[in-house]
């Protein structure tokens, strides 16, 4: 029912919080079905995982742009929303918080997307389970790699 790359973002997002990886696996995916299309759901749920990304390496001022950006474009997806399992009201309401949060520079915090189609919960859960990791758990703040993975991973290989 929900594409594979949809259903990963979703448990990078809730599980590993790798939020790099949310972007590569949804960006991919992005190209493949909607290329060029900057106003795409898949480019919005791309930029809220790099919001976090941002916001949990201390660059608050990237992670508010883009979530200023989120909110300004959230109307433009309210239909689809519900299509791809999330409560999007619920989601603005924290966005919002997000933004607030960034504007009074408190530090980073993980947070849920509202899942609300039971069996899409169900399959990032499993998901998750594979890959050993807790759904929902917060960011492992002591994992370099995870935090900065954007320089690291060119040096990995």
């Amino acid at each position: 029912m929900y594409p594979k790359a949809y259903i990963e973002f979703l448990a990078h997002f809730h599980g590993t919080r790798d939020y790099f990886e949310c972007h590569e696996i949804l960006e991919e995916y992005w190209k493949e079905v909607d290329p060029r299309n900057r106003s795409s759901i898949w480019v919005w749920l791309i930029q809220i995982a790099v919001a976090m990304y941002h916001d949990r390496r201390g660059n608050q001022n990237g992670a508010r742009t883009l979530i200023k950006r989120c909110l300004r474009k959230k109307v433009e997806h309210e239909k689809e929303l519900p299509l791809l399992g999330l409560d999007g009201e619920r989601l603005e309401k924290q966005l919002e918080a997000f933004k607030a949060r960034l504007d009074k520079e408190v530090p980073y915090r993980s947070w849920n997307m509202p899942i609300i189609d039971n069996e899409l919960r169900k399959e990032v859960h499993l998901l998750c389970q594979q890959w050993n990791v807790a759904y929902g758990s917060p960011s492992d703040m002591s994992d370099e790699f995870l935090l900065m993975k954007h320089k690291m991973r060119r040096t990995s290989f």
